[in-house]
């Protein structure tokens, strides 16, 4: 029971810090780029161009995203960062850092680094990612700061 009860919690505060984190994001409207770090939740295709088992490129995900086809999102529409760009006023949202598309003003718009089955402990996830594969977010993001700033 006191184990239910903890999930419940653990459950309702996780969506009051997501509406309480959305709710601030309105006065946000002179945002110029918006990045991404995470895991599946967030992931928006990253890896669809990694060897990784943790795969969301078949139906049923994306039937309900506006292609109607499989994107790479963990889920079967927009997921919290497409929503945040949309509230922020970008025009479309961050690219996955690995797409091909990913070069140009793309980068000004901001960049998803978010791998599902990646973690901050170099442990996190071995059972979907190499090793390798599991610290690369962090070596995209540093090469895309350097490209961004030059």
């Amino acid at each position: 029971m006191l184990m239910a009860s903890s999930s419940t919690f653990t459950h309702f505060l996780m969506v009051l810090v997501f509406l309480l984190a959305f709710a601030s994001i309105a006065s946000l409207a002179d945002a110029r780029a918006f990045f991404i770090f995470g895991d599946s939740l967030v992931d928006s295709g990253n890896n669809n161009y990694l060897t990784t088992t943790a795969r969301a490129d078949a139906p049923p995900y994306g039937i309900d995203y506006p292609t109607r086809r499989p994107t790479g999102r963990f889920s079967n529409g927009l997921n919290i960062p497409d929503l945040i760009g949309q509230k922020i006023g970008l025009s479309e949202s961050p690219l996955p850092c690995l797409s091909p598309e990913f070069n140009g003003k793309k980068l000004l718009i901001g960049a998803n680094f978010a791998s599902a089955g990646v973690g901050i402990l170099n442990d996190t996830g071995v059972q979907f990612v190499s090793q390798s594969a599991a610290k690369q977010p962090h070596h995209y993001f540093i090469n895309t700061a350097s490209v961004v700033t030059l």
